[in-house]
């Protein structure tokens, strides 16, 4: 089970509503409906939980990229919201070009060894996001900081309390108190 809120900051102080993510499926969605959550170009948190498993925060201001922040990549990654926070920029990787393999003339002769179980396992990558994520937060630990939540703070948040907390620290917790 999901929890999706948005927080955005408006010249009165900040507005909370519960987000429905069914039409989500990329960050770039997310990113625009966190963008028409205000008539400015003012601050404005997605926020993400799973189950108080992991939380995600995608901060949107103006017209600038999103900035990340997942507790947990590695439990994020197994979940289709969390894939969608784990860019490969985040994970330090770089998109594959798909007209790469278009351009070989490949006979299916390519395909290699397969994975061996007495296969160093460092060597062998399944592909799977979870595996590249590893366990432990990712992202920018300072998108909050200028809102008075420094890194320390916010690793030390726990899914589950994450949302109250911040709403707290930003004097939102009675606005978003009406959205729960």
């Amino acid at each position: 089970m999901y929890f999706a809120a948005l927080l955005a900051r408006t010249e009165v102080g900040w507005e909370a509503s519960d987000t429905d993510l069914d039409d989500v499926e990329t960050l770039s969605d997310l990113t625009d409906l966190a963008r028409e959550a205000t008539t400015d170009d003012d601050t404005v948190l997605a926020y993400i939980e799973q189950e108080d498993t992991w939380f995600g925060i995608v901060r949107v201001d103006g017209e600038d990229d999103p900035r990340i922040y997942v507790s947990d990549a590695a439990a994020a990654a197994r979940s289709s919201y969390g894939e969608m926070l784990l860019t490969d920029e985040l994970l330090g990787r770089t998109p594959e070009d798909d007209d790469v393999l278009a351009d070989l003339d490949l006979d299916g002769t390519e395909e290699g060894e397969p994975y061996r179980e007495d296969q160093d396992d460092d060597t062998y990558d399944s592909g799977d996001p979870a595996d590249q994520a590893g366990a432990g937060p990712l992202g920018d630990g300072g998108l909050l900081a200028d809102l008075g939540i420094g890194e320390g703070e916010l690793r030390a948040l726990r899914p589950g309390d994450a949302l109250g907390e911040i709403a707290e620290v930003l004097g939102a917790s009675e606005v978003l108190e009406a959205v729960r």
